[in-house]
């Protein structure tokens, strides 16, 4: 009598296992709900089987029985198997989510399927087909170590990749700027590498190893709208708050200037030669910063030459209100200052002065 149940035990674990088989298939990955409790339920009815039948499925044990006998235990014990990997896997398709990232999430379900399947592979040929694991795992650690070693590059940047796309700090579209300098629009990216146009129409290709390694702005986030600061030097011939209203106009008049948010003018410094202004506004895109700043700087010169506000001189450069004839000067004297890069020629048509333009004064 218990023979006989345990012969029924063990053709109904592999119709059931058959039947689960189809099922899965016919459901399709419309319906991951009702797919993971059908799968649990043929699952635990197997479960059920295999300890009617007496078999242990996580033990290889070589029985005296017949071939067909011997033959419907190991499918049967795959089919075990099997239907354990693919309720696990039902579960990783559910609940491991990334909330607004469901690329990140399956890139992390897919790593996690290829861990289950992995685990029941090895646990079908031990449990099943009685092959040594301890040694096939030292033979293949040993070639896992050398195909390492040959592709550490390789293998730096496919999880550097993986890495990088988990965290997302970019996307295709974005325009970054990289600690050595690199700065462009992301065109393309995968595991190994991330292509960017730089604005001179360069394509750099970036292994991911790198890229993770370099500090990265990305200047599409929160959104594109960059900002940018011009300094300039007012002269002190007009009131403060006269030049910063003039500039501020200027600014506005500007139509590759963000009004979204409005531009401003900072003083930064005051002497009595002029005013160190840095003018701040925002573009629409980090790709028309140097458009913007060209019209910028043109509609500061015409707007300071129509109210009268004049560009301050460097820093470093001291007018002497004193008489001045070219003849006074030996020419040994005049070639020596164009050497040392001092000019000390009347500039601007001055007659009566004399300008000394000292370079880092």
């Amino acid at each position: 009598m218990a023979t006989t149940l345990s012969a029924v035990s063990i053709v109904m674990l592999n119709v059931l296992g058959l039947a689960g088989i189809t099922v899965w298939v016919l459901q399709g990955r419309g319906r991951p709900t009702a797919r993971l409790i059908v799968q649990i339920v043929f699952f635990a009815a197997m479960t059920v089987a295999l300890l009617a039948a007496h078999i242990v499925p996580f033990r290889y044990e070589r029985s005296g029985a017949d071939a067909s006998t011997r033959f419907l235990v190991d499918c049967g014990k795959v089919l075990w198997w099997t239907h354990l990997a693919w309720a696990l896997i039902g579960f990783t398709r559910i609940y491991i989510v990334l909330e607004k990232r469901p690329k990140e999430a399956r890139l992390l379900q897919d790593l996690v399927v290829a861990v289950v399947y992995l685990g029941i592979s090895l646990s079908i040929m031990a449990f099943v087909f009685g092959v040594p694991i301890g040694t096939l795992m030292a033979t293949s650690g040993i070639v896992a170590i050398m195909l390492g070693l040959a592709s550490q590059n390789t293998l730096s940047d496919v999880f550097s990749g993986i890495a990088l796309t988990i965290g997302r700090p970019y996307v295709i579209g974005d325009w970054i700027f990289l600690g050595d300098g690199t700065e462009g629009r992301v065109v393309a990216s995968n595991w190994r590498a991330t292509c960017i146009l730089t604005p001179a129409n360069n394509l750099v290709v970036l292994p991911n190893s790198v890229l993770a390694k370099l500090g990265l702005t990305n200047f599409s986030r929160p959104t594109e709208t960059h900002q940018i600061k011009l300094p300039i030097r007012i002269a002190s011939t007009q009131p403060p708050a006269r030049s910063i209203e003039v500039l501020r106009q200027a600014l506005e008049s500007c139509g590759s200037v963000s009004k979204v948010m409005p531009p401003a003018v900072s003083l930064k410094h005051l002497d009595g030669l002029g005013m160190d202004v840095e003018l701040l506004f925002h573009v629409p895109s980090p790709a028309q910063r140097i458009a913007a700043s060209n019209e910028v700087i043109d509609a500061v010169y015409r707007y300071c030459k129509a109210n009268g506000v004049a560009l301050g001189l460097p820093p470093g450069s001291y007018v002497l209100a004193a008489p001045f004839h070219e003849s006074l000067l030996m020419p040994a004297t005049v070639a020596s200052d164009e050497q040392s890069g001092t000019d000390v020629r009347p500039q601007n048509g001055a007659k009566d002065a004399i300008l000394l333009s000292v370079p880092g004064a």
